[in-house]
């Protein structure tokens, strides 16, 4: 499913129109987005929580030349399910 589609069934839930629930939809993407690069946490009870988490620095190796690569420290996403949602997946 992409985000139009997304939009598309929260319209068919909610009974807002398909322009506005394609815009909260990309809404609520873009406050987490912006909420994670100003490192705080997103939670949501039942559903999970958003956060960040640093990866240090490392040398990595290139698979077609054996070289010595170093990667360089940085921060991802991550995400952790919450109980009702493992549960609805099936965990």
């Amino acid at each position: 499913m992409n985000k139009s589609e997304l939009g598309e069934r929260l319209a068919d839930r909610t009974g807002m129109t398909k322009a506005a629930a394609k815009d909260a939809v990309e809404g609520v993407f873009e406050v987490i987005g912006e909420a994670l690069a100003n490192g705080e946490d997103v939670r949501s009870l039942g559903f999970g929580s958003f956060g960040t988490r640093a990866r240090p620095a490392r040398i990595a190796r290139n698979p077609r030349t054996g070289e010595n690569v170093p990667v360089a420290a940085s921060t991802v996403p991550v995400f952790k399910p919450g109980r009702s949602l493992r549960n609805a997946v099936g965990g």
